[in-house]
């Protein structure tokens, strides 16, 4: 039993191109050095003595610059390549950040706070349209699983070693966080041009004119969905550790720990299972996903200890594994090879869209009506989504 599940183990990290582990260490590398926006806030409040509105303001043009840098990196990817765009991306974006660190004043910290959001943000459509492009279909699934993977252990470097260096000296942060952009792409051009990564675009032939992503009529549905999965995903990051904090009486340290173990679950669980899926009908299984995310809501109201909330992480982690590398992957096979950074770069697009406007949303819900609304609100929502999934998966079928 036990050598039958190595074995399963390590076929699902096996078979995968070159191509996705180099994209997939070139997020790690990046990842790893993932600070600044973790401890901006009070960067921004306890050194540069910004009040907390200024701030809040602040992180709202990054939300902005992102939304731009997001569907401006699908298009270029598009024109130029997927290989220029995250190149280009990185070196840009090491550059404003430690360049960031030096700018003291609200309008020029605004400018170039934007400027990096563009930069930095145009990144992400272009990697994930890359993985596209390197896998077989049959292999999109993991080779979107190995690139997240890499991003949760890079976070699970990053902000720790953030917060050390915080203690010491802020100006630390944007330092790393520069230099770790850099050097993602200094080894992405070395390792690029040592095995030739094709990541150039695919120009159409002219009888084979691609649909636009706007009239695909499926992707534009699935989009709909996306944006409200991602408004439910994104309560982790505050109305989830404030209702810990208020009805479960936890301390931050363990609050810190179920997101951790949020990350461990992903590391060591998320790609033997989606090799297990992967010959499956994608569309049922996201569909469910959905259902385990609005669960690890909905049962909050339901206890106030900290393994109940454990419990409730584990089943929103496993509706997260079900729902994001698999949906990825039924995006891209919906595009053209050749207009594949346009899909990919809407797919990101819709949920900066959603970080922008699920936690403000849900805070005020919260803040209204209380929190047991917004956890039952969740749980609607989670059916809807549901429900739209299984209509498109009988449309398709």
């Amino acid at each position: 039993m036990v050598n039958k599940l190595f074995r399963h183990y390590r076929s699902a990290y096996t078979g995968l191109p070159k191509t996705a582990w180099i994209l997939a260490l070139i997020v790690l590398i990046n990842r790893s050095g993932t600070m600044v926006v973790f401890f901006l806030t009070l960067y921004l409040t306890q050194k540069l003595n910004f009040s907390v509105t200024q701030a809040g303001k602040l992180f709202s043009l990054y939300g902005i610059g992102a939304l731009v840098g997001t569907y401006l990196g699908g298009w270029l990817s598009d024109i130029w390549g997927t290989y220029k765009v995250q190149v280009t991306s990185l070196l840009l974006s090491g550059i404003a950040y430690i360049a960031l660190g030096y700018i003291n004043t609200f309008y020029g910290f605004a400018v170039l706070l934007m400027i990096l959001a563009v930069v930095c943000e145009a990144f992400r459509p272009a990697n994930i349209a890359a993985i596209a492009k390197a896998c077989p279909v049959e292999l999109r699934p993991r080779g979107f699983t190995i690139n997240r993977l890499a991003v949760n252990l890079g976070v699970t470097v990053g902000p720790a070693l953030g917060g050390l260096l915080a203690m010491k000296n802020y100006s630390y942060l944007f330092w790393v966080d520069g230099i770790t952009s850099i050097a993602a792409a200094v080894v992405f051009l070395y390792l690029g041009s040592r095995m030739q990564l094709d990541m150039r675009p695919v120009h159409k032939q002219k009888d084979d004119v691609p649909m636009s992503p706007f009239k695909d009529v499926v992707f534009m549905f699935v989009l709909l969905l996306l944006l409200l999965t991602g408004m439910m995903f994104f309560q982790f990051f505050n109305t989830w550790p404030l209702y810990l904090r208020q009805k479960y009486a936890l301390i931050e340290a363990q609050i810190g720990t179920l997101m951790g173990l949020n990350a461990l679950i992903i590391v060591l669980v998320e790609m033997p299972l989606i090799h297990s899926l992967e010959r499956r009908k994608p569309l049922p299984i996201i569909s469910l996903g959905v259902l385990f995310v609005a669960a690890g809501f909905v049962m909050l109201p339901y206890g106030n200890t900290y393994l109940y909330a454990a419990l409730a992480m584990v089943l929103w982690t496993i509706g997260e594994m079900l729902v994001f590398p698999l949906v990825a992957a039924f995006i891209a096979n919906l595009a053209h090879e050749s207009n594949q950074g346009k899909y990919m770069g809407m797919f990101s697009f819709t949920f900066s869209i959603a970080l922008v406007i699920g936690p403000g949303l849900g805070a005020w819900v919260y803040d209204h009506f209380g929190p047991v609304i917004l956890w039952y609100g969740i749980g609607v929502t989670g059916l809807i989504v549901f429900s739209g999934f299984q209509i498109i998966h009988k449309k398709l079928t």
